[in-house]
């Protein structure tokens, strides 16, 4: 695992776990809301046109945040799964040692940082070529 001491893998763990368990509440939180505007617009109690145009906007945001929060989710189980396999702060690409500091600032990081500016260069370039 690593560079990791047992204690810097425990608070790390602890603070996905934590991230997770908000990220879960928003998540439920952002589809009651969706469902209860969708049960008003059933009713037909909405309001006038620009009304109307504020709650969509707010539904595309709420959508969207939702996608956003799922995905983070996602990527702190993928990182609990590295943990729980032994190897969290290893590279996915290079296999070699993530930097301690860069899983503290992003916990979920699953490449060393010579690995992710190379991919992020390389998609970026292939975005804009279409290859």
């Amino acid at each position: 695992m690593g560079n990791l001491t047992q204690d810097q893998l425990l608070r790390l763990a602890e603070r996905m776990r934590d991230r997770k368990a908000l990220l879960m509440a928003e998540i439920r939180g952002a589809l009651s809301q969706t469902a209860r505007s969708q049960y008003v617009d059933l009713l037909g109690v909405g309001g006038d046109a620009a009304d109307e145009s504020v709650a969509s906007l707010l539904r595309d945001i709420t959508e969207s945040e939702v996608v956003r929060d799922v995905g983070e989710v996602r990527d702190i189980v993928a990182a609990e799964q590295r943990l729980a396999a032994g190897r969290f702060g290893t590279c996915i690409d290079c296999e070699s040692p993530i930097d301690a500091k860069r899983l503290e600032a992003y916990p979920t990081a699953k490449r060393c940082l010579s690995c992710q500016q190379h991919r992020e260069k390389t998609r970026a370039a292939s975005k804009y070529t279409g290859r």
